[in-house]
């Protein structure tokens, strides 16, 4: 509980500065009238007028769009100690990850969070994140274990969610590699990251390892894209109700019962949800996203998880995208 109360406060950080304001809630942020944006946010909006929709892209080229937006411009990155490395763990026999410390912190035992990144499943990996990874680590002063999983569609469900777990039990049972104290590990993710947050706290709860804590940024929550959330912002600003659709269609196998609660996590029962770690839960405002992750959150708290659930005036994903120099308020 003590990490979750450091990370919180790191995350937020991360996440709500140039926006000036967040706001506590437990209910669903359903009377909000229209998109509001802070100002550089919607600057960043503005300048993607006339591009092709990432939904009408070849998988590669949708991939580097988003590298190419997370890496445009000098953005300077906290000083931290990065490590690539190779575990043979999951279904496809080996998963890479990367150690993210803060900086001369060497042979200190410090907790750890096992991060699943957002991006559909499909977009993503360690450059799209490397800087939220090394403002978490230095402001939660945490060591960070980013896990690169295998992306859909060339892997499909339950591939990812597998590598994700398998690679909690190796940092739980190898915490030393790591400089990882085993009696603070947290687990945390954005978007369909939150969604491996969710299904994995669950396995962990029965399976091992225990775990201090969790935080889910704007996670996906279900498969379920009829939420007043998803009408309000079936276009934007960001992520849309069509490119979460080509996202849910490369992830899941042909077939699949999309009903599943380790596909669609707000689907377990109060009993699953209960005794779960403590759980931060942070959504965005303008985002098709953030009625199921309020739902979410309201489920574990009915469920008796320790919650906090910040809200803030945002769109999809604005806590990972570079600060500087075209967009400065749209943080990843």
């Amino acid at each position: 509980m003590k990490l979750l109360h450091t990370f919180t406060t790191s995350a937020l950080v991360a996440v709500v500065p140039a926006f000036g304001f967040a706001q506590d809630t437990t209910a669903p942020t359903t009377d909000i009238p229209s998109v509001v944006l802070e100002q550089t946010t919607q600057a960043f909006i503005d300048s993607l007028k006339g591009s092709t929709p990432i939904n009408q892209l070849p998988y590669d080229e949708a991939r580097q769009v988003l590298i190419d937006t997370q890496t445009k411009g000098d953005v300077a990155m906290p000083d931290a100690d990065v490590k690539e490395m190779m575990l043979n763990v999951g279904p496809t026999g080996e998963v890479k990850v990367y150690s993210v410390r803060p900086a001369g912190t060497e042979g200190e035992t410090l907790p750890g969070v096992v991060y699943y990144h957002g991006g559909g499943w499909v977009l993503g990996n360690f450059t799209t994140h490397e800087r939220l990874m090394r403002d978490l680590a230095t402001q939660a002063n945490a060591a960070m274990v980013f896990v690169e999983y295998s992306p859909a569609p060339e892997q499909q469900h339950p591939v990812q969610l597998d590598q994700d777990y398998d690679v909690l039990k190796y940092v739980a049972e190898n915490a030393a590699e790591f400089g990882i104290d085993p009696n603070q590990l947290a687990i945390a993710g954005d978007s369909v990251g939150g969604q491996m947050v969710a299904v994995t706290a669950v396995r962990a709860k029965t399976d091992g390892p225990a775990l201090d804590s969790m935080v889910l940024f704007y996670p996906v929550t279900t498969a379920d894209l009829t939420s007043h959330s998803y009408e309000l912002f079936a276009d934007g600003p960001w992520l849309s109700k069509a490119s979460m659709e080509w996202f849910w269609e490369a992830y899941l196998p042909e077939g699949t019962d999309s009903s599943d609660p380790m596909i669609s996590p707000l689907n377990y029962s109060g009993e699953e949800l209960a005794n779960l770690p403590p759980a931060l839960v942070i959504t965005d405002a303008n985002d098709v996203l953030r009625d199921e992750g309020e739902a979410f959150a309201s489920k574990l708290t009915l469920a008796g998880v320790k919650m906090r659930i910040p809200v803030h005036p945002a769109g999809h994903s604005d806590n990972i995208r570079p600060p500087k120099p075209v967009y400065p308020a749209a943080l990843v």
